[in-house]
């Protein structure tokens, strides 16, 4: 699951222009929100830290319990995103929630957000994919979320897309 995400930072980080939607939570919303909107919704990170990715330099913000959002272990949020081919590293590139049992349930999720786009497994995991930037990685009872991760929206697979009706 690690190289996984790690991959998808990769991509979303290079992404040369921005989709028009993202799935958003919190008043969070990848590609548009920054530093100073999330610092105002949220105060002060528990912890931050900087790093390189790929040559640019990025920033993470993590909200520990009790600092998290209600309902919250940690929410996790990623700065750092290239849009119209110039580096932004105040926008949020993605960011992560880590619920409490029972606050992101499978129900909650699909009333939410609606269906998923995708779903599977990731070993002995479900997960569902969402196009508009989220996925979502659930318990082993398959009921809760245990992790959910927002980015802006992904490429559609091309065998998702209905061919043009004549």
């Amino acid at each position: 699951m690690r190289a996984g995400l790690a991959a998808l930072v990769a991509v979303v980080l290079l992404a040369g222009t921005l989709p028009a939607t993202a799935a958003e939570w919190g008043n969070i919303r990848p590609g548009i929100s920054t530093t100073a909107n999330v610092r105002e919704l949220y105060g002060a990170p528990t912890k931050t830290s900087k790093e390189k990715v790929d040559n640019f330099d990025t920033e993470t913000w993590i909200y520990d319990e009790p600092k998290a959002p209600a309902g919250l272990k940690r929410l996790t949020v990623e700065y750092g995103l290239m849009i119209s081919e110039k580096y932004q590293p105040n926008v949020v590139r993605a960011f992560r929630v880590e619920p409490q049992p029972g606050g992101f349930t499978r129900r909650i999720i699909i009333l939410g957000w609606g269906p998923p786009d995708r779903a599977g497994r990731d070993g002995d995991t479900d997960v569902f994919v969402y196009y508009e930037g989220m996925i979502v990685y659930f318990d082993e009872s398959g009921q809760d979320a245990k992790l959910v991760l927002f980015t802006v929206a992904q490429p559609r697979d091309p065998a998702d897309v209905p061919a043009p009706r004549r």
